[in-house]
């Protein structure tokens, strides 16, 4: 079996969008092979998306949030946007037969104490993994 080639933006690629990488990764392993990128890449992972999927078992070595200008030459079966600024700036992926989009609150922009915000990374995720049957469902 081949597996489908997903790519997933957002903005940074420091949360989000790594966090959805690893979860199809650990989820979907088998059928997909994900990748991530963001529009205005981030200098680092946010610790607090690695932590919130470590507490569920997932450990991601995402590497350095990297451009979406460096996978414009590579053809991806799916896209999915998880922020509106992704959405709307990467309009034209060359080579892409499905693009969805699927947005999250930043949990990056999330204020208060530790707790409060990794909280707020738990809801991203959680609603990621919840989601990721539907994407299962729909690939091409």
């Amino acid at each position: 079996m081949v597996k489908k080639k997903v790519l997933v933006l957002c903005t940074g690629n420091s949360a989000r969008s790594q966090m959805l990488e690893a979860i199809l990764t650990a989820k979907l392993g088998d059928r997909v092979h994900a990748e991530s990128a963001g529009t205005l890449p981030a200098p680092e992972v946010h610790p607090l998306a690695l932590r919130a999927l470590e507490e569920i078992g997932i450990e991601h070595a995402g590497g350095t949030p990297r451009s979406v200008t460096d996978l414009l030459n590579r053809d991806f079966d799916v896209v999915i946007t998880v922020c509106g600024h992704a959405k709307e700036t990467c309009t034209v992926m060359p080579g892409v037969a499905r693009k969805i989009h699927i947005g999250y609150p930043d949990p990056a922009s999330a204020e208060g104490s530790d707790e409060t915000r990794l909280e707020a990374f738990r809801k991203v995720r959680d609603s990621m993994v919840g989601w990721v049957g539907f994407v299962d469902a729909v690939m091409p």
